[in-house]
């Protein structure tokens, strides 16, 4: 069934700025009539058939021409909202659109607010909200592994899931239910061990699918990777050469990187922001001093941290043990750096020349190890990506483990029938089929407008 608005709403659905052509997106239900009012053409946009595109002009009160256009024609249900739709396509000038907008909102249409386009095609069914989710990490994405991960989540992957496993604990549930409903004609809908055998089998999907989520959010947000060491072991090479570029100043003074340098860059599709620290010194001035208090904020906040070291001098255990204060041992990479000009028979992650470019290959291999592992993925896999769903996920599953507790104790059948009900709930609130209105804000607050 779906849920129709009453009113129309319009937005710029692409890009502000100077460009060769600019969208502007109608949606509701008089979307065809409004346009019409200012839009001419040889026919009227509410007799034309749906999903065709029809060239004329966009005219003012006085009848002048503001643009040459052309105008997409959907119709419910068969559109991105499941209303009747428009695209307005025109010329890219900012003046041009700031125009045409003004028009349809003098003929009654409203400015659309963020996310609400999206919003409207999750209330009408043409997206849950799994998918609603994905269409705003789509935008976003800045990488082929955050592109692969959002286009996994819009083709329903995780949903299907999500959506097997709750009919799972539907099945249970509802024979808990039908048993309480007859509790005084004591008769057996649901034998109680096979009703826990089936609860622990969820509760082993469910911890698989935790299980993706520190991959899931590789590939959705990325890799900070801390960069340290003491002055001069190369640092801010190794970033320079990373980058193909003098991002960094290098020099054989100690502490001329004063503060935290961040850059990105893609490696094997998945996106790594490296923060090329100050290094972790005794500092000799209050400059020098921040920078060094701001590297160990860095290796605090980071995913992995890149400890390096050179040829030239001992292996700093100091430092080094500092950072395992910070950063547990296993999300921290050794690196020599400097093999070039000799090695040393010391055990490291890693060895390499950042003047060269030696072992950089490995050191890539090193990075992808450490922060994907040796995870099998699929473009069928279901993943986990969100914060929301993965904490969804333990809720859920935390009130089967609670369950089978009860179970055990030989509690009452209300006891553990509460507990398969808000376990149900927390997965129906992952893909829409329970929600309220504050994930709803929560979620489509983060669109853009137009979106």
């Amino acid at each position: 069934m779906y849920h129709f608005n009453e009113d129309t709403i319009t937005a710029l659905a692409t890009p502000s700025g100077v460009g060769a052509i600019s969208v502007i997106r109608v949606s509701g239900p008089d979307s065809f009539s409004t346009v019409d009012k200012i839009f001419q053409f040889s026919s009227r946009l509410c007799e034309v058939s749906s999903h065709t595109i029809h060239y004329g002009k966009i005219i003012d009160k006085k009848n002048e021409t503001v643009d040459d256009v052309l105008v997409s024609v959907f119709r419910n249900p068969n559109s991105y909202t499941g209303e009747d739709s428009v695209e307005i396509s025109t010329h890219g000038s900012p003046y041009v659109t700031q125009r045409i907008v003004e028009l349809l909102l003098a003929v009654g249409v409203r400015l659309a607010e963020p996310g609400e386009f999206t919003r409207r095609a999750f209330m009408n069914g043409k997206l849950d909200l799994v998918q609603a989710e994905a269409v705003v990490d789509i935008i976003n994405s800045s990488t082929e592994a955050s592109l692969r991960g959002a286009r996994n989540q819009l083709d329903g992957i995780l949903s299907a899931r999500v959506d097997e496993l709750r009919e799972m604990l539907v099945n249970v549930s509802s024979l808990m239910e039908l048993e309480l409903d007859f509790a005084e004609e004591d008769l057996e809908f649901v034998n109680l061990q096979d009703a826990r055998n089936r609860i622990e089998k969820i509760i082993e999907e469910l911890e698989l699918l935790l299980e993706t989520y520190s991959f899931g959010k590789v590939l959705r947000d990325g890799v900070n990777v801390a960069i340290v060491g003491k002055p001069n072991v190369g640092k801010s090479s190794l970033l320079n050469f990373i980058l193909k570029e003098g991002r960094a100043i290098v020099s054989e003074i100690p502490g001329t990187t004063r503060d935290v340098i961040r850059e990105d860059v893609s490696i094997d599709g998945v996106l790594y922001r490296l923060f090329d620290t100050a290094g972790i010194r005794l500092a000799e001035d209050e400059i020098e001093k921040e920078g060094v208090i701001r590297s160990r904020k860095a290796v605090s906040d980071a995913d992995l941290v890149l400890f390096i070291n050179d040829v030239e001098s001992k292996f700093s255990q100091d430092t080094y043990d500092e950072i395992l204060q910070l950063k547990e041992k296993s999300r921290v990479v050794t690196v020599l750096n400097k093999v070039d000009i000799g090695d040393d028979s010391a055990e490291y992650d890693a060895k390499i020349s950042a003047k060269t470019g030696k072992g950089i290959d490995s050191l890539f291999s090193e990075l992808k190890n450490k922060s994907i592992g040796s995870f099998n993925y699929s473009e069928r896999s279901a993943v986990v990506t969100n914060i929301r769903h993965r904490d969804a996920l333990i809720k859920s599953r935390d009130h089967l483990v609670e369950a089978v507790r009860s179970i055990d104790d030989k509690m009452t059948q209300e006891f553990i029938a509460v507990d398969l009900r808000n376990s149900e709930s927390a997965l129906g609130e992952i893909i829409g089929k329970v929600t309220t209105d504050d994930i709803l804000n929560n979620i489509f607050e983060r669109f853009c407008i137009g979106k």
